[in-house]
């Protein structure tokens, strides 16, 4: 039963339903791909699929269209999955259950995907329409776009002919987006020493209730970090009680502020009066420093029958391990000195977890600036040798650098204050656009990005707004129909 069926642009929304029962995720996009290339191939449309899963789709300019410059239209097939730890759920064989609420679309304790599936939602409708008015037309959706942004990087360039390029990733409606930030992945390794376990004194320390977030775009909310938190708990424990770590994880991606963490630790010479008041104070504590950016943050302390655990990381390994965690930076490095109220660099801890006698941290770096990149990661590479351990660097991708002369812009500036009478905010992003690998490739290319209203992508709270995405809609129908006028 459709769950959008009544809901303008229906076209859209049609296509947006339709692809939320496709699996997508991340290095998961063959099922996806395939449908693409398949929708293309029904309409007759011209289609190539490389090996990377990227599609492209050609369309012919409408009649009295086809002297003008090209269009691309681009976006990202995947998805990031992210669902609450209490929800079952399995994203290789499941559709995402939609939830419509007044004016915002969600899911069933997931991610919804908007982050980029109206992207694709967009893309399909204009392909699948006949009385949309446009110059010729070529659909780039690329793959693993969250995790590393493979798709673009590998993407052979070299058969695209469109002069402009408009990207439709970005999450505020009335925002055009004309730069964004590089990124860097980034892993800190540190091994550890165990011991046997002497009796059942564990507990289970568990966070959630934190509202995480997009690593990029929601990073300047300065919201709670799960993982920084937990080890502020153990830390706090520490000075107490003779605690060892028996496990620890939390956050599942390095590009989204992780919500949830957990640790099992055992506790020497246990006084439970002394615990009991050490965890409320930590509660007190939390509630007022976190009142503001996560007043739902639950913490529970409780103690476990569990009996796996055969091993324990000894003393020394515990401290060491805690320690790491706390002087891990996370969060809002540099603000920009030229743009108000704008992230400059950042760095997201977005997993922990313990592997073959080893403490795993992978985290995102961003920044605007290119060499603060190297800056920041030479930081995480002086806290693994501090910490006795090792550290890699991971996929990287360039930032998108603003272009003061851009004729799309100008052009959308224009159609947006004659539709909506008011002017279209020109922005840049912190947050990784493929923008910045294909003007790589694509030199010559005006390019820009915009997109409707997204919130709390890349966790189970994401929504998008009905009446944003039917705006975008039919600014984004003005801006391909007014091509012949201003072009």
């Amino acid at each position: 039963m459709s769950v959008l069926n009544n809901i303008e642009p229906k076209r859209v929304f049609h296509y947006f339903e339709e692809i939320s029962s496709v699996p997508r995720g991340s290095k998961k996009e063959e099922k996806i791909s395939s449908y693409l290339v398949n929708f293309a191939r029904y309409r007759g449309l011209q289609v190539v699929q490389d090996e990377t899963l990227n599609v492209i789709i050609r369309k012919q300019a409408s009649p009295g269209y086809e002297d003008l410059p090209g269009i691309i239209l681009q976006g990202h097939m995947d998805m990031v999955w992210e669902k609450n730890q209490d929800k079952d759920f399995d994203f290789e064989s499941q559709g995402i259950k939609l939830i419509v609420e007044n004016d915002w679309i969600s899911a069933d304790n997931t991610t919804l995907g908007a982050d980029n599936g109206i992207a694709l939602a967009f893309c399909l409708a204009v392909l699948d329409s006949e009385d949309i008015h446009h110059p010729s037309l070529e659909i780039l959706i690329t793959s693993d776009e969250e995790t590393g942004m493979t798709g673009a990087k590998e993407l052979d360039s070299s058969s695209l002919k469109g002069k402009f390029l408009i990207n439709i990733d970005t999450e505020d409606e009335g925002a055009l987006y004309v730069s964004c930030a590089g990124g860097l992945r980034f892993k800190v390794s540190v091994p550890f020493q165990t011991m046997p376990v002497i009796k059942n004194n564990f507990f289970k320390i568990k966070i959630s209730g934190l509202k995480g977030g997009h690593s990029g775009a929601d990073i300047i909310l300065q919201r709670a970090n799960s993982i920084k938190t937990l080890g502020k708990i153990l830390k706090k424990l520490s000075f107490e009680n003779d605690i060892y770590l028996a496990d620890i994880s939390g956050g599942s991606k390095e590009n989204a502020i992780p919500r949830e963490a957990e640790a099992f630790i055992y506790i020497e010479n246990l006084d439970e009066k002394s615990l009991e008041e050490t965890i409320k104070n930590i509660n007190t504590q939390l509630k007022k420093v976190l009142y503001l950016t996560d007043p739902n943050i639950q913490i529970d302390i409780k103690k476990t029958t569990d009996t796996f655990y055969k091993v324990l990381l000894d003393k020394e390994s515990t401290n060491k391990l805690i320690n790491t965690i706390l002087l891990h930076p996370s969060g809002i490095d540099s603000m920009s000195s030229s743009i108000d109220n704008f992230v400059e660099s950042s760095l997201n801890l977005g997993r922990v977890r313990l592997e073959n006698k080893t403490m795993i941290m992978e985290s995102l770096i961003r920044s605007s600036k290119e060499q603060k990149l190297d800056y920041l990661s030479e930081e995480l590479m002086a806290l693994a040798e501090l910490s006795g351990g090792s550290y890699e660097a991971g996929a990287r991708y360039p930032a998108w650098d603003y272009l003061e002369t851009s004729r799309l812009k100008e052009h959308m500036i224009s159609v947006y204050k004659s539709l909506f009478g008011k002017d279209l905010q020109i922005k840049a992003i912190h947050a990784g656009l493929e923008c910045g690998i294909l003007k790589n490739k694509l030199p010559n290319v005006d390019m820009v990005s915009f997109g409707p209203d997204i919130r709390n992508a890349h966790t189970p709270q994401e929504k998008l707004s009905i009446s944003s995405t039917k705006k975008t809609w039919e600014f984004l129908l003005k801006v391909l129909k007014d091509f012949k006028i201003n072009f």
